[in-house]
């Protein structure tokens, strides 16, 4: 029998950890760009526009751990630990595999990457010492963003949030130590930065194999991670993450789009972008923290047949994202004074932030909803190549080409780009809450003998 009040106890249990890492990944980007927008604009917007590296490398890692969450909670629900830990080292392999991959293309050809972004040498140069020296810290992000979604898969939420939350700590002390060059630090700038995300991530990798070693989350079978006979598995994984890569690559190149086309509108357009994204970003943790737990508890109850319960929950869940959503949206509001007050720019980036801000309020509403359906309920009944085409088409169909023709045929304002590049969300509302009402995410995609 279905307990709303119960669900949602353990809705919190999950979310709440899952929220707090989101944000304390968000607040490492907000102290980079407030610190180093101390020192000029243009560190602001450079660290900006190389942060986008780390952005889209997460696509690959989301998509991963995202597949491991479709897969593991299903079979963990299932009491099926085994399996669940062999989903642990196929995920791990494919990350590790592009996370080498983005520490390798950014130490060797920074400066070629920097220009994607934009076309202005200033930040070309200090992005392209940026990308250089973090280069590290992709490969290190993969394997332990792996293993915080089995935590949370096998209920150590908790810890993998106290790991991250530490992490961003030390990453923060370090960077105003590096950034500005406090007590016995040389002043590095921009490069403190980067140096102090690498050690963060170091001390990450750390904490995280301190925790297998004291059997607190499963080992890693590196047998199984370099090869693995499960061809069943192996190829159900890919089922279920293929079209959620698709589409993260689809969705998140689509956003990476904006930051090109804000970063060749010039340095006041790039950096209130910036700033209006991380405030977005901070403010949406909870509701992408709501989206995480969603999916683990509507597979765990799939994985154990509970279908009519799980149904019951989505709907409780989609309506509870609006109101999250408008809250969200709220709070944007509420803080635009304080932030325009506390953010030192030129004052045409100022003029730009303050229309941003109310742009980032109304669209964090239907993100939220968005969130919630596409990557929380659908995938957590397998139902992932609905999110891939609905994404790449709105983005990519309608989005980025109507941004690309409003900044660079029509020459329109900046105001307005921003306006169109913020329509993506609401496009595809329709679209989601249509084929949510279809109801196919509701089954359970486990097998029985899967573990070899």
């Amino acid at each position: 029998m279905y307990d709303k009040k119960e669900t949602y106890k353990k809705l919190m249990t999950i979310v709440t950890p899952i929220a707090l890492q989101y944000l304390m990944s968000s607040l490492v980007t907000a102290s980079d760009a407030f610190m180093l927008g101390f020192l000029d604009q243009d560190s602001l917007s450079a660290s900006s526009l190389a942060g986008q590296v780390a952005f889209v490398f997460s696509l690959f890692f989301n998509a991963f751990v995202f597949g491991l969450n479709v897969l593991a909670a299903q079979y963990w629900g299932e009491g099926d630990e085994k399996t669940a830990n062999e989903v642990l080292s196929i995920s791990m392999r494919f990350v590790l595999i592009v996370g080498f991959i983005f520490t390798l293309a950014t130490a060797t050809i920074p400066q070629t990457i920097m220009r994607i972004f934009t076309d202005e040498l200033p930040l070309i140069e200090m992005g392209a010492d940026y990308l250089r020296t973090v280069s590290l810290s992709y490969i290190l992000t993969g394997f332990t963003q792996v293993y915080f979604g089995m935590m949370k898969v096998c209920d150590r939420a908790k810890l993998s949030s106290f790991i991250g939350s530490m992490a961003v700590v030390v990453n923060i002390i370090l960077n105003a130590l590096l950034i500005f060059g406090i007590w016995i630090f040389p002043e590095m700038g921009i490069i403190g930065a980067a140096l102090a995300t690498v050690i963060a991530r170091i001390f990450e990798t750390v904490c995280v194999i301190i925790a297998v070693i004291a059997k607190k989350c499963p080992v890693l079978n590196i047998k199984l991670m370099i090869y693995s006979s499960n061809k069943e598995l192996l190829k159900d994984y890919w089922k279920y993450t293929l079209p959620l890569l698709i589409n993260q690559l689809g969705w998140g190149g689509g956003v990476t789009m904006y930051s090109v086309i804000m970063g060749h509108l010039g340095t006041d357009a790039t950096a209130a972008n910036s700033i209006a994204s991380i405030v977005r970003s901070i403010i949406a943790s909870f509701c992408w923290g709501i989206a995480a737990g969603v999916g683990i508890i509507i597979g765990n109850m799939l994985g154990q047949n509970e279908l009519e319960n799980a149904k019951k929950a989505g709907g409780s869940f989609v309506r509870f994202s609006i109101v999250v959503g408008i809250v969200s949206g709220v709070v944007i509001l509420l803080i635009t004074p304080l932030i325009l007050k506390i953010i030192t720019l030129e004052p045409q980036a100022q003029y730009y932030l303050k229309y941003m801000m109310l742009m980032a309020a109304y669209y964090i509403i239907g993100n939220s909803l968005n969130s919630t359906i596409i990557t929380g309920i659908f995938p957590a009944g397998g139902d992932t190549k609905f999110g891939m085409w609905c994404d790449i088409i709105t983005l990519w169909a309608v989005v980025v080409p109507l941004g690309l023709i409003a900044a660079f045929i029509l020459k329109l304002p900046v105001l307005v780009v921003a306006f169109i590049l913020t329509l993506d969300e609401f496009v595809k509302i329709p679209a989601v809450y249509r084929h949510y009402m279809k109801y196919r995410w509701v089954k359970n995609i486990t097998k029985e003998n899967m573990s070899y």
